[in-house]
């Protein structure tokens, strides 16, 4: 083989390149790795300041967002719409009942409420609770209906167990007094007993306690506006003044306790005190005790709801006519086949006479369905007969629709 060949000559330039590449590669000495090393540090140290400088910068661009939004809201939590709520419920009821013994036929079809509710949370300690209604369509001179501010009033925390309130509240007795929304209950009308006796819708002005007591105990104390009955039968319906420009000469005192310590349960009392159900204007009229006691029961499909309340005046007036003792009670199982479907009975008596020897009771049976298309909306179908003692009676079939929001 030729050494001079352009092949040999080729392949010794490319070796000669290997070997000097192959020195170039060799470790670094220690002091060209001490300095790279140094160098290193210098860059990370960088790095480092870099990031704290970021993560100030993020950190107050969050409190600057916080305090734009406390200075928004007003009380450093969430935006004034979302402590803002709306909410209320309405019912249509159609009634065909046959009168007798004196008693009208009823053939009507009512819008009978239209309620909305307007509530406001100022700051985590104080709220703002309304409830305006519309009763029968029209309100004005002249027409069936009438416009009522039946909730008005502004609710205190004193701290996590206590609340004080004042204002125009509903009072804390009965079953359906706080708690009547169409889809909450069974029957298209509210029952007799609670409307006649109680008297359910009941609302005054003044102030009140409320809070919780421990073991599912639970309190509400309240002074308010009083009676005046100025009915010649002093039956107490016809004496709430709802605090429209009300006599306020002789307050009334409720006090109620609640105990629902048990899933699925509820017992609870109250007691009221009318200092005189006529204000000082009828030295007949005295003053009166209201005493109620009821319970609710819901077990799976099974519901029970059951009342007694009692009135005891004792001014010589009221006993002149029998109403020194007014009293009513009912009972009402119920039993739902399926979330939306639902049966009752009821039986109700009552008498705002009941202080003489005149009979003078009514009694009313209830039967009837409930269907629950959503939960909040409801359709009703009921039958009731009534059987009264001064023989005035009326039977027949109610239909409702109604809706909560």
């Amino acid at each position: 083989m030729n050494p001079n060949t352009p092949l040999n000559l080729g392949l010794a330039a490319a070796m000669t390149l290997f070997i000097g590449s192959a020195a170039a590669a060799e470790p670094p000495s220690t002091d060209e790795m001490w300095r790279i090393i140094q160098e290193q540090q210098k860059q990370i140290e960088a790095l480092k300041s870099q990031i704290n400088q970021t993560d100030q910068k993020v950190e107050a661009t969050g409190d600057a967002l916080e305090q734009v939004a406390a200075t928004k809201s007003g009380s450093g939590g969430a935006s004034w719409t979302e402590r803002t709520r709306i909410g209320g419920y309405g019912e249509l009821h159609y009634n065909n009942l046959e009168g007798k013994g004196g008693a009208s036929d009823k053939d009507e079809l009512d819008f009978h409420r239209f309620v909305l509710f307007f509530s406001h949370q100022f700051n985590d300690r104080i709220r703002l609770f309304s409830e305006l209604e519309l009763e029968h369509s029209v309100a004005g001179d002249g027409q069936k209906g009438e416009v009522e501010l039946e909730q008005a009033y502004l609710e205190f925390d004193l701290n996590d167990r206590h609340r004080a309130k004042g204002g125009i509240f509903l009072i804390p007795v009965g079953i359906l007094n706080e708690t009547h929304e169409p889809p909450t209950f069974y029957g298209v009308e509210r029952n007799p007993v609670e409307k006649n006796i109680i008297p359910t819708t009941w609302w005054a002005g003044g102030a009140a306690l409320s809070g919780e007591l421990g073991r599912g105990f639970s309190y509400d104390a309240g002074v308010h506006e009083g009676l005046n009955i100025t009915d010649a039968s002093y039956a107490v319906r016809k004496g709430r003044q709802k605090t429209s420009e009300a006599d306020a000469s002789d307050l009334a005192y409720t006090a109620r306790l609640k105990w629902t310590g048990m899933p699925g349960v509820e017992i609870a009392g109250t007691v009221q005190h009318q200092t005189d159900i006529r204000q000082g204007l009828d030295a007949a009229a005295g003053s009166a005790n209201l005493y109620e006691l009821h319970t609710i029961i819901g077990k799976g499909p099974f519901g029970l709801r059951a009342l007694y309340a009692r009135w005891d005046l004792n001014g010589s007036g009221p006993a002149a006519v029998g109403a020194d003792e007014q009293f009513g009670w009912y009972i009402e199982p119920s039993f739902k086949f399926t979330e939306q479907w639902g049966v009752f009975a009821r039986y109700n008596l009552w008498d705002n006479a009941a202080g003489d020897s005149i009979d003078s009771e009514k009694k009313q049976i209830d039967v009837g369905v409930n269907f629950w298309p959503h939960p909040d909306v409801v359709l009703k179908a009921d039958y009731q007969i009534q059987d009264n003692d001064d023989g005035k009676e009326q039977k027949g079939f109610n239909l409702g629709i109604g809706y909560q929001f």
